[in-house]
């Protein structure tokens, strides 16, 4: 009986299969299409138009990855309230304008409802009423309330049942309800409190008998205290119509004043980089390390608002432009958490980049390894990327040198726990029962497969991965050669890196389909022949050879890989396309943007701004906000861009996206000091100008127009 191999859909024969974190990606289908979020930091609340969260949907109040609120719904006479019109007003608060149905004594429409609500210090929501019948009228409201304690991975897949472990209690006059959840020593607890008593509490239900007279308000003020913890940043604080009305001190807007400024002829695109910048705000996770307060950018709403080490390292990269407070954070943070010891339950190995941190309760009490999880074979990589990159624009050689060990830690992963068999490439295959298949960014079980369909077997070298171990070597030379004053090491990267060039662009090129790089090799060594957007990374990396870049380029922009909104993460010809597999055929955002810089870097100027104007498009039709992957119809047929239907938005990786974009039109890099400008603005977008952008300790300001520009030090 032949024995069962690992692959990334299965990578632990023989072991019961568990339901991974990269699986299930939904958004709250029970909420409906329109379903909004109010979020701060690692909190969010997601509900319904109306404002409600019903009991067994996937919505609620989520903080620090467990749900305090698992039920939130508004009554009126036991009847749900038709909606008028709900939208976010930041990030963190949101206005719900509702009205009443028909019901006995009450014509429809008679009363004015409106929800208020934030999420900073607290959860707080107002509700109010205004009544315009001609009469005095009578009516019960209800706020039905739970809280299920659900861990965030539950959340998305299924909820056990805690009931018998969640204590309940009442204020004594009905203005506070209370949950206490405790097993196993892991404790959490919810608290609201009302600052209008309710007339009784039914069950765990408020319920007020509310009397109006012609015109007359009612209102009640809700308020769910949230505890401090990992990555919790500055509240915003104050009465719910000072927040709304952004009368309140707002700590977003502090942040925001230091960030560079894109103005632009086109419209569309300034809206644009505004939403980004918001977007990236809204993200941010706040930590101490060390002593000393860090900022870096969670992953994505809903489920990834957490640290992450391939999607914040990227965003860090994509938004240096903006400035260097998120890539100094991400490369504190990482550095602090960086594997020390070998851990098979969490994948961990010295000198590693963690790939995820949790902290719910099937992490704190051992059922999942996010403690964090190290199961990614990229982001080491990338953090010497970002630590390079961070040096080009900042110089800070002081940094550097402190985080002098960790990069030699990083360099020892590569060319030892990287290199798994000694061939000069590096692997991945989890030793997790609990662990990802696939280690790279493509992290779905079926993300990366022959183009008959066949999935490999582990472990597995994908082509990206040794571009960027070969970046991150050059560039690991360069500051050896800099601030850490290490000639000899210089010289070894350098030679490490010449050789898995010629190694690489030996093993990975595939003549067939009219030349191509393989996405991998397999177990085997054999190569992975499905022709994907990998290649992009490819460029981004320089590991491709200039006289084979035009067949990548021509691979890269052919109908089967280029939809017209953006280049596919998998080719049409392959079988196992599919427009809505999640790594089979979507198109992604950060994965375009990386692909334009490579674009850009090979002097493909025409082809990067394609890819950018299209990506453009896009985020007009989402409301000026790239999700975070969309389909892969084709633009000629769609006439419009189709949503993946269970992407994160906002997404960090994808509100970066534009500010890489808009580096590739201007070719804007830091070179000995100065800011070099080489533009090739697209004349759909006209002139671009860019102030406040901060290199080597100071700030630039940048303009320019087709193929002209200029950069010069912002006056002080």
């Amino acid at each position: 009986m032949a024995v069962a191999r690992p692959t990334p859909a299965n990578p632990n024969p023989g072991l019961a299969v568990t339901t991974g974190p990269g699986d299930q990606r939904a958004v709250p289908p029970e909420l409906g299409p329109e379903s909004l979020a109010v979020l701060s930091g690692p909190t969010f609340m997601y509900s319904d138009p109306a404002g409600d969260v019903p009991p067994g949907s996937i919505g609620g109040l989520v903080h620090l990855d467990t749900r305090l609120v698992s039920g939130w719904v508004l009554t009126i006479d036991g009847h749900r309230f038709p909606v008028l019109r709900s939208e976010t007003i930041d990030h963190y608060s949101a206005q719900f304008m509702l009205t009443n149905p028909e019901l006995p004594g009450l014509p429809p429409d008679s009363l004015t409802a409106r929800r208020l609500r934030y999420v900073g210090d607290g959860f707080h929501e107002r509700i109010e009423f205004v009544s315009f019948c001609t009469e005095p009228v009578r009516f019960e409201v209800r706020l039905a309330v739970a809280a299920d304690f659900a861990d965030l991975f539950e959340v998305k897949s299924g909820v056990r049942d805690r009931s018998a472990d969640i204590v309940r209690r009442h204020g004594a006059d009905g203005s506070t309800l209370f949950f206490r959840y405790d097993r196993d020593g892991f404790t959490a607890a919810t608290e609201l409190r009302s600052s209008r008593p309710p007339d009784r509490i039914d069950g765990d239900d408020l319920v007020w008998q509310v009397e109006l007279d012609p015109r007359e308000g009612w209102q009640v003020d809700l308020e769910v205290p949230l505890p401090p913890g990992l990555g919790v940043v500055e509240p915003v604080r104050g009465d719910i119509a000072e927040v709304l009305h952004r009368r309140a001190d707002d700590p977003l807007r502090r942040w925001m004043e230091t960030r560079a400024m894109l103005d632009s002829d086109n419209p569309v695109l300034e809206r644009i980089t505004r939403r980004s910048r918001h977007d990236l705000a809204a993200l941010r996770l706040d930590l101490e390390v060390k002593g000393q307060r860090v900022m870096l950018p969670g992953a994505g709403l809903p489920w990834f608002l957490t640290v992450f080490g391939r999607d914040t390292l990227i965003t860090a990269y994509q938004t240096l432009v903006a400035g260097p407070g998120l890539a100094q954070g991400a490369l504190l943070a990482l550095a602090r958490l960086q594997g020390t010891r070998c851990d098979d339950f969490t994948d961990e190995e010295p000198g590693r980049i963690l790939h995820e941190v949790r902290s719910g309760e099937l992490t704190r009490t051992g059922a999942k390894p996010y403690t964090p999880y190290y199961g990614t074979a990229d982001a080491t990589q990338l953090w010497l990327i970002l630590l390079s990159e961070y040096w080009r624009w900042s110089r800070d050689d002081d940094l550097v040198r402190r985080l002098r060990e960790h990069a030699l830690a990083a360099l020892h992963w590569i060319d030892t726990y990287g290199d798994r068999d000694g061939d000069g490439y590096v692997e991945y295959a989890t030793r997790s029962p609990e662990g990802l298949g696939n280690q790279c960014w493509r992290d779905s079980p079926d993300g990366v497969c022959f183009s008959d369909g066949r999935i490999p077997v582990l472990p597995i070298a994908t082509c990206e991965i040794q571009g960027y171990t070969y970046d991150a070597k050059l560039r690991l030379a360069e500051l050896a050669d800099g601030p850490l004053a290490d000639a000899s090491l210089a010289a070894r990267l350098r030679a490490d890196a010449a050789r898995l060039y010629e190694r690489f662009n030996r093993d990975f090129w595939l003549d067939e389909r009219g030349g191509f790089y393989a996405v991998g090799l397999d177990g085997d060594k054999t190569p992975i022949d499905s022709k994907t957007s990998n290649m992009g990374h490819l460029l981004w990396s320089g590991i491709v050879p200039p006289e084979r870049a035009g067949a990548v380029v021509r691979q890269l922009m052919h109908e089967d890989m280029f939809s017209g909104w953006g280049i596919r993460t998998l080719s049409r010809e392959d079988r196992p396309y599919n427009a809505l597999g999640y790594h089979l055929g979507t198109v992604w955002p950060h994965d375009n943007s990386i692909a334009a810089l490579g674009l850009v870097r090979y002097g493909y100027r025409a082809e990067a701004n394609r890819v950018a104007l299209a990506l453009l498009d896009v985020a007009e039709q989402f409301g000026y906000r790239l999700p975070e992957a969309l389909s892969g119809y084709s633009r000629h047929r769609t006439m419009f861009a189709v949503p993946y239907p269970t992407a994160c938005s906002p997404q960090a990786w994808a509100a970066g996206a534009p500010l890489a974009l808009v580096r590739a039109m201007l070719d804007l890099n830091p070179v000995d000091g100065r800011l070099q400008l080489d533009p090739d603005v697209p004349p759909e977008l006209g002139r671009i100008t860019a102030e406040r952008v901060r290199a080597f300790g100071r700030c630039w300001d940048l303009e320019a127009v087709g193929r002209t520009g200029y950069v010069r030090i912002a006056p002080s």
